[in-house]
C-alpha cells in the first residue's frame, strides 16, 4: 500500500507546530561544512523544505538508514531562523520506508507574509491599462496576498479561480491576454494515490498569550531539551541540568582589551555534559548565583565550538551566556539528575595514556607529602603537594595537587593518613603528565572526592581491607620511596652550588641550604608593581607615576594604588663559603619579617630611617633553611647563574639535630 505523507506538513512546521510528528519523504541528502553535519530536503508531497540533522543522528545517514527516497517520521524537531531562512532542525526521527519513489512533484516552500515573496507565478497577473493588478475584476490585489486558498479538490471551483491551489501543476492554468485566467481542475492529485489535500489550521497561541496584540513566536516559554540535542541551528532552547564544577574568576588581557571570565560544567538527566562560559557583566550577574550541586534551568545562550585544548567534556559545543540569557534555580525533588558523572580508569591504564589526557581515577591514598611553595615560570608562587594512590591493578601513581586544593583536601588527607586511616580518593578530571614517568596533576576543573558514596569506593575499600593493603604495587611515576625528600629538599652547601655546576643544565636545580644572612642591599629592596589581574595571576609589572596616579604600560591603565613587591638582594653564607641570592615577595617578607609596603613607607613616606635600619639589622646574621632555585640565565651577552630564594624557613634545631645524627651514622658505617 502506498505511503501517504502528512498533508501540509511543511507549512505546519514553519508555522510553529512542534507536535505534529509528520510523515515526510527525504528527497535529497547533502554533507556540509568542515564538521560532519547533514542537510536533508524533506517533502510533504507538495512542498519541500531544508532540514538540518542533529549530530547525534549522523550515524543514521552514514549507515544508510536515512537516504534519498526514505519516508521518515519526524518525532522531535524545531524550526529555526538561520540567516533569514527557515530551517527545520531534526532532533529525532524514525525511518518508516527505507526506499521509495519520489512522491508528488514537491517544490521549495516559500512562506507568505510581509517578508516573503509570493508563490504565485508572475504571469497569473496582467497589468491593466491604468497600471493596477486585478484578479477577476475584483480590484487591486496586494503583492503579499496569500496565494494558497483553503479548499478540497473535490469541491466546486473556488470563488477565486485564478488563485493557485497548493498541489496543482502549471498545466492546470490557461492564461489569456485580457488579464483573466481560466481554471482546469485535475482529476486527482499528482503521483499520490488516494491523496486528499487538507489545510493545516493556522497557528493558535496558548490561552495565556491571547488578547495581547501581536504575538511573537519567542514569547512562549522555550522547550526543555537534552544537552546532547543542542546545536547552533536552534533558535530557542532551554536545558535543565546540575552544576558539577565551577571555575574561579579569571582576568584576561588581549587585543580587544581587558576582561574577566568564569565557566561552569553542567550535567543533565540523560548524561549529557556541556561547559558554560560567562564574560564581564554576565559574570557579575551569575557568578554568585551558580553553586556546585544545584540544578538550574538555563536558556537563551549561544553555542560555539568547544575549545578542546581547555575543555575535556565529551561535547562538540559549549555555551556562552549573554545579556538576554536566563538562569533559574530549580527544585531537585525527583533526583533524576546525578550528582556527578565518573568514568574511572584503572591506574594501569594511565601508564599507556597520552600526555595531557583528562581522565578519572579512584584508589587508596598511601602517602601524602607536606605542601611546598613552588615558583612558577611566570614568577608567581603557588602551593604544591604530592600524594600517592594505588588500586587493584597492581600499580600506584603520583597525584600532584596545585594551589588552594593543597590546603583543603590535601591537608585533610594528610591528617587522615597521620591518624592511621587510608582514605579512598576519587579524582575527577585529572591531567596526565609524562615527565619522569606518568603522573596525574590537578587543573582548574579537577575535583577531589574523599571517601565518596560510590560503588567503586566500596569495591576499592574491600580490596584494600582483604589483602590489598599488603599487596605489592609498582609505581608508574618517577621512582618513589615513602618518606623520601622531594627535589627541592636535596641538601647542599654553598660551595657545592659552584663546585657541582648546579643550574647549568637545561632544567633548574632545586636544593636546600642551611645558611646565614650576612648582608642585605637596602638601596633598592622593592619596586612598585601593577595590582591588576591578567588571567589567573597578577600583572606585577613595574609601574610609573602619572600625576597623582600610577600607570602600567603593559595593561595601559591607571590606578590610584599600586603594589609594593620585594626584589631583595642578599648575601648568604655557611661554613663553606658565601653567595648572592634574590628574594621576591613572600620569601622577602620571611627574611625581613614585614611586607615590602610597610618597609617602603618607613623609608620614604614616614621618614623613619632609624626604625627602617633596625628592621634590616635585626635580620642580619639570622639563620634560615633556604629552599633555592638555581638556573643559568643570559644577561646581555653573558651567562650567569641566578639563585632565587623560593622559601626561607627558620631553623628547627630539633629536626636539624636528628638530620645531622643520621648523616653521622651513615658516614660511620
Amino acid at each position: 500500500m502506498p505511503v501517504q505523507l502528512t498533508p501540509n506538513a511543511v507549512a505546519a512546521i514553519i508555522g510553529g507546530d512542534v507536535n505534529l510528528k509528520p510523515l515526510m519523504q527525504v528527497t535529497d541528502v547533502k554533507l556540509i561544512g568542515s564538521q560532519e553535519r547533514y542537510r536533508l530536503m524533506v517533502s510533504d508531497g507538495v512542498w519541500a523544505q531544508h532540514a538540518m540533522v542533529a549530530t547525534q543522528l549522523n550515524d543514521l545517514v552514514k549507515t544508510g538508514h536515512v537516504r534519498k527516497g526514505s519516508v521518515v517520521q519526524l518525532t522531535e524537531y524545531i524550526c529555526s531562523d538561520v540567516q533569514n531562512r527557515k530551517i527545520i532542525v531534526v532532533l529525532n526521527l524514525e525511518t518508516i520506508v527505507l526506499d521509495s519513489e519520489i512522491i508528488g512533484n514537491p517544490k521549495p516552500y516559500v512562506e507568505s507574509g510581509p517578508t516573503a515573496q509570493t508563490a504565485l507565478p508572475r504571469n497569473n497577473f496582467q497589468q491593466s491599462a491604468c497600471g493596477n493588478n486585478h484578479m477577476m475584476g475584483q480590484g487591486p490585489v496586494s503583492k503579499w496576498q496569500n496565494p494558497r486558498p483553503s479548499f478540497h479538490p473535490e469541491n466546486s471551483v473556488p470563488s477565486m479561480p485564478n488563485a493557485r491551489p497548493a498541489f496543482q501543476s502549471e498545466s492546470s492554468y490557461n492564461i489569456v491576454q485580457n488579464g483573466r485566467s481560466t481554471y482546469r481542475p485535475e482529476t486527482s492529485a499528482p503521483a499520490v494515490p488516494n491523496f486528499r489535500a487538507t489545510v493545516q489550521p493556522s497557528y493558535q497561541p496558548p490561552p495565556q498569550y491571547k488578547n495581547r496584540g501581536t504575538v511573537f513566536k519567542n514569547e512562549a516559554p522555550a522547550r526543555i531539551i537534552p544537552i546532547n540535542a543542542l546545536n547552533p541551528y536552534q533558535g530557542r532552547w532551554a536545558i535543565k541540568a546540575r552544576v558539577t564544577a565551577k571555575g574561579d574568576q579569571r582576568r584576561y588581557n588581549n587585543a580587544r582589551g581587558d576582561g574577566k571570565v568564569f565557566s561552569f560544567d553542567l550535567l543533565d538527566s540523560e548524561g549529557g555534559e556541556i561547559r558554560v562560559t560567562c564574560f564581564n557583566a554576565v559574570l557579575d550577574r551569575f557568578y554568585d548565583i551558580i553553586g556546585v550541586g544545584r540544578v538550574y534551568l538555563i536558556s537563551k545562550g549561544s553555542l560555539k565550538p568547544a575549545q578542546k585544548n581547555f575543555n575535556h567534556l565529551k561535547n562538540d559545543w559549549e555555551i556562552t551566556l549573554d545579556a538576554s540569557s536566563t538562569v533559574e534555580l530549580c527544585p531537585d525533588g525527583d533526583g533524576s539528575i546525578p550528582d556527578q558523572l565518573f568514568d574511572f580508569k584503572p591506574i594501569s591504564a594511565v601508564e599507556n595514556a597520552e600526555s595531557n589526557t583528562i581522565l578519572d581515577v579512584i584508589g587508596i591514598v598511601i602517602s601524602v607529602n607536606p605542601s611546598t611553595t613552588i615558583l612558577r615560570k611566570n614568577g608567581m608562587e603557588t602551593q604544591r603537594r604530592i600524594l600517592h594512590l594505588k588500586d587493584w591493578s597492581g600499580r600506584s601513581v603520583e597525584i600532584t595537587l596545585w594551589g588552594e586544593v593543597c590546603n583543603r583536601e590535601g591537608q585533610q588527607l594528610e591528617e587522615m593518613l597521620a591518624s592511621g586511616d587510608c582514605p579512598v580518593l576519587a579524582v575527577k578530571a585529572g591531567k596526565v603528565n609524562d615527565f619522569s614517568g606518568k603522573s596525574i596533576g590537578t587543573i582548574h576543573s579537577t575535583q577531589l572526592y574523599i571517601n565518596p558514596d560510590l560503588p567503586e569506593t566500596r569495591q576499592v575499600r574491600n580490596w584494600f581491607d582483604q589483602g590489598g593493603k599488603d599487596a605489592a604495587s609498582m609505581s608508574i611515576s618517577k621512582e618513589f620511596v615513602p618518606g623520601a625528600v622531594t627535589k627541592n629538599e636535596m641538601r647542599k652547601t654553598v660551595s657545592q652550588i659552584k663546585d657541582e655546576g648546579l643550574g647549568r643544565s637545561d632544567k633548574p636545580d632545586w636544593v636546600t641550604v642551611r645558611a646565614t644572612i650576612s648582608f642585605i642591599k637596602t638601596d633598592s629592596f622593592c619596586y612598585t608593581a601593577c595590582p591588576l589581574m591578567i588571567g589567573d595571576r597578577q600583572c606585577n609589572k613595574k609601574v610609573s607615576r602619572s600625576g597623582d596616579r600610577w600607570l602600567c604600560d603593559r595593561c595601559n591603565q591607571e590606578f590610584e594604588e599600586c603594589e609594593y613587591r620585594y626584589l631583595l638582594q642578599a648575601q648568604i653564607q655557611d661554613y663553606t663559603g658565601l653567595t648572592w641570592v634574590t628574594a621576591f615577595q613572600e620569601s622577602g617578607a620571611e627574611i625581613l619579617g614585614c611586607t615590602a609596603k610597610e618597609l617602603y613607607f618607613l623609608k620614604y613616606d614616614g621618614q623613619d630611617e632609624e626604625k627602617f635600619s633596625d628592621i634590616v639589622r635585626s635580620s642580619i646574621f639570622n639563620r634560615f633553611m633556604f629552599k633555592l632555585k638555581i638556573k643559568e640565565e643570559l644577561y646581555g651577552d653573558e651567562q650567569r647563574v641566578k639563585i632565587t630564594v623560593v622559601k626561607a624557613d627558620t631553623v628547627n634545631y630539633s629536626a636539624e639535630s636528628r638530620y645531622m645524627l643520621d648523616v653521622i651514622s651513615k658516614l660511620s658505617r
